[in-house]
């Protein structure tokens, strides 16, 4: 016989579970109201933006210009990304070690780098020394002597790294989408190849920085505890003589009109699984169906509560993870569903993939799916200003990209205006599952019998890119 005291603390207990089992209520939105920066451009044309904020006693720059590895010449692939990460290896005044324990000295930090569309020199310190940063800045930006022995390391590095490169997966289904989806727009290059870096020369680099590194293709920003008046000041000096060059070409071959599907595989003897990509071109930075693709992608795949890993992962026990990314470039850009899958299921995984790329095209999303994907996007959105270095990325991205000038004041309130009727849209018009680019890398024997029915010519290559005609 069951006790009745025993069986009304079990009654208890299992009300008390059920209150904590469910989830709490959502805390109040994070207020994000930021002044708009000032913005000024100097007489050599270098356009400055300062944005003052005084609680920390903290600065950081960024100096970028638009020029990337889009920018390579034909016949010299790499050239950009070397040139903007030997810009911190020596300079006129300082050896590359001289200059890292100056910048370690201040407590500070100054790297460059380059992407598809920009090369960037990032600085940041204690706003006590602002000034010696931006004359470090100054420095690699303008005076740097491309050393040989920096420049011989960094080759030899570069091409072990490639090497890593091809043994991975991910990169090599990113290789072959991109070939698909860009075709000869320099968007395709995913990587320089070993032959491209051992070719690179000071002389190269030198011309190429000549050309590349002018003030009025240039934007300086700067974010923390500094006086608008004085950063002027101390720039008109820092960068006086620095004289204006020609822009960079814009003019680069259109995408492929693609109409039917394709379906390369990358044959990875002995692989466990199979790494998946389906992809289509897909909008730039500025589309104005940004924040329309930006909901719908967040329904789709963008994270743990979507469709598809709920679909893929969750349900069905394919794969750790299935995703779903935008990537909007400057220039043009492309959609991407990815999954990692054991060998067995490659096919049925397929299925299901297709299965939700055509449902959010055809099905209205539910008011409850957008209103979780819209309050994920609005909440996180502040939290990336938190930090001065989140906000001046922010602000960074805004500028490069040319966004409207209230950008950030208004993106949460761009993301409730989205509707449901405007993300089906969107996804009717920018997800093609009839023209899509399927990729998978993995052992063909085991997969290729799975995967040949979703496209009609099935093509099949080496992990060193050779396609294989035999197959």
């Amino acid at each position: 016989m069951i006790d009745s005291n025993n069986m009304q603390g079990f009654n208890v207990l299992s009300s008390q579970f059920s209150a904590l089992s469910s989830p709490p209520n959502p805390l109040a939105p994070v207020g994000f109201e930021i002044p708009q920066p000032f913005q000024t451009t100097l007489d050599n044309g270098l356009h400055v933006v300062v944005f003052e904020d005084e609680r920390l006693p903290l600065v950081s720059f960024r100096l970028a210009f638009f020029t990337g590895d889009i920018h390579d010449p034909s016949d010299s692939h790499g050239l950009t990304s070397a040139m903007a990460t030997q810009l911190t290896e020596g300079t006129e005044n300082y050896t590359s070690l001289q200059l890292a324990e100056k910048v370690e000295r201040l407590g500070a930090n100054i790297s460059a780098h380059a992407s598809y569309d920009f090369v960037t020199v990032s600085a940041s310190s204690l706003s006590l020394y602002a000034n010696e940063m931006l004359d470090l800045m100054a420095e690699v930006a303008l005076r740097p002597t491309f050393p040989e022995e920096e420049l011989d390391l960094y080759r030899r590095n570069t091409v072990e790294h490639l090497k890593f490169q091809r043994s991975q997966p991910p990169f090599l289904a990113a290789e072959q989408a991109a070939r698909h989806i860009y075709g000869t727009h320099p968007y395709a290059r995913v990587s320089p190849t070993a032959a491209d870096i051992e070719k690179l020369t000071r002389e190269n680099l030198a011309r190429h920085h000549r050309r590349a590194v002018v003030p009025n293709n240039a934007i300086l920003i700067a974010v923390g505890d500094v006086k608008k008046e004085e950063l002027v000041s101390k720039l008109n000096d820092e960068f006086q003589g620095w004289e204006q060059g020609s822009l960079p070409p814009s003019d680069f071959d259109a995408l492929p009109v693609r109409t039917g599907r394709t379906l390369t595989i990358v044959d990875r003897k002995g692989s466990a699984q199979s790494n998946i990509v389906i992809a289509n071109s897909g909008i730039k930075r500025l589309d104005p169906d940004y924040f329309a693709v930006l909901v719908m992608n967040q329904v789709l795949g963008a994270g743990a509560s979507s469709r598809v890993f709920m679909n893929i992962r969750e349900d069905k026990g394919y794969t750790y993870g299935a995703y779903t990314r935008v990537d909007a470039k400057r220039l043009a850009g492309d959609f991407e569903a990815t999954a990692e899958v054991r060998n067995e299921v490659t096919g049925a995984s397929l299925k299901e993939f297709f299965y939700e790329l055509n449902r959010i095209r055809v099905e209205r999303v539910s008011d409850e799916e957008i209103a979780d994907a819209k309050s994920f996007l609005t909440g996180v959105f502040p939290i990336r200003a938190e930090t001065q270095e989140g906000l001046t990325n922010l602000l960074v991205n805004q500028q490069l990209y040319g966004l409207p000038d209230d950008y950030l004041q208004q993106y949460r309130a761009n993301v409730d205006a989205v509707t449901a009727e405007q993300i089906q849209e969107a996804a009717r018009k920018h997800i093609r599952p009839d023209e899509v680019a399927i990729v998978i890398v993995g052992d063909a024997d085991e997969i290729i019998e799975q995967v040949k029915e979703y496209a009609d010519t099935v093509e099949v290559f080496d992990t060193d890119g050779r396609q294989n005609p035999e197959r």
